[in-house]
């Protein structure tokens, strides 16, 4: 084509002052959720909610898809505590969403979803009643046939999270995480932060035959032996390598297969490099980007929820850490809306 007559078909079609004018319909939708009524986002202003989603103060569950919840509690740590103020980071970041562009997908306008806070929890001191509150208010949100996106806090939650999600069959799981999280009781409790998976499936709410376990590496191997001896798939850090993520991905496909499943995804999973705001860091881990594939990888699959843990702030001097919680979380969502529609 004649450069001036390029040249005038680009600003027939992109008028100055148009900026609504946007031909591709996925990007129409993505601004639609963005800017609404024409107006820009207005940042820094109002309550913070992940990605915007309206506020429920009452947590109401009425006409969602997904509810997003916070569950700042950090009771059964092992190592640095902080975790429970990961809700509000993660809360905080600006810079994700509306649009997946590799999906091709904005969840917010394929998902009637909300921000409807955190767990409300009797006592800021007894893990065991906090153990039991997440489970209640759960199983609020199941029996609402709403899927749930948690934001944590330490990962002794999935646990309670894996009995209401799974009371009726039993889940299969993809964990990301730096360790297994498998061990027995330590120092005469069962609920901790390095063990809900192996209460997860004696409680008969977790399948290990449909659990993979990705990026797994540190000092805590010898720990874990029950995740091998129960048919869980482990997949170490090292491995990732040799194998590549192409491969990584079929595997964690073909272990949950076509049944539900939920996605819990620890941030020491990544390397420290990129997320030094945890509490038990483990050098050697995933980048960002592997972990983005992996999540992408997992489109058309039942899942049924998902949660980001271990995000601890006052670790996080740059925020980075908050940063790639929220673009998981965000990847989380983007999977659920993919399934739903």
């Amino acid at each position: 084509m004649d450069p001036s007559a390029k040249l005038e078909a680009l600003r027939a079609r992109y008028p100055r002052g148009g900026e609504d004018i946007i031909q591709d319909p996925d990007f129409r939708r993505a601004c639609a959720v963005a800017f609404t009524a024409g107006q820009r986002r207005k940042p820094y202003a109002g309550v913070s909610t992940f990605l915007d989603l309206p506020y429920r103060a009452d947590q109401s569950l009425a006409d969602l898809d997904v509810a997003v919840i916070g569950v700042p509690m950090d009771l059964g740590v092992t190592n640095r505590a902080g975790a429970r103020l990961g809700p509000r980071a993660v809360r905080a970041i600006e810079r994700i969403g509306p649009y997946n562009h590799a999906q091709r997908v904005t969840p917010a306008a394929d998902c009637r979803a909300a921000d409807i806070g955190d767990v409300p929890f009797r006592s800021r001191y007894s893990l065991e009643h906090s153990i039991e509150d997440i489970e209640a208010f759960l199983g609020g949100v199941r029996a609402a046939g709403v899927i749930p996106l948690c934001v944590g806090g330490d990962h002794s939650m999935t646990y309670p999270i894996l009995r209401a999600l799974g009371r009726d069959r039993p889940l299969g799981l993809v964990h990301i995480d730096a360790h297994c999280d498998t061990a027995n009781e330590s120092e005469g409790s069962r609920f901790h932060h390095g063990g809900p998976f192996r209460q997860a499936v004696l409680d008969g709410v977790l399948d290990p035959e449909r659990t993979i376990q990705i990026g797994i590496r540190g000092s805590a191997e010898m720990l874990y032996e029950f995740s091998s001896e129960s048919g869980m798939t482990v997949i170490h850090a090292e491995e990732i390598d040799t194998m590549g993520m192409p491969a990584v991905i079929a595997r964690a496909r073909a272990v949950v297969g076509g049944g539900p499943f939920y996605v819990t995804f620890d941030v020491d999973g990544i390397d420290p490099a990129f997320t030094p705001g945890t509490g038990t860091p483990e050098v050697g881990g995933l980048t960002p980007r592997e972990a983005l594939a992996l999540l992408r990888g997992l489109r058309g699959l039942d899942i049924v929820g998902g949660d980001v843990v271990e995000v601890a702030p006052q670790y996080d001097t740059t925020s980075v850490t908050a940063q790639v919680a929220a673009q998981m979380l965000f990847e989380l969502f983007s999977l659920v809306a993919l399934r739903k529609r």
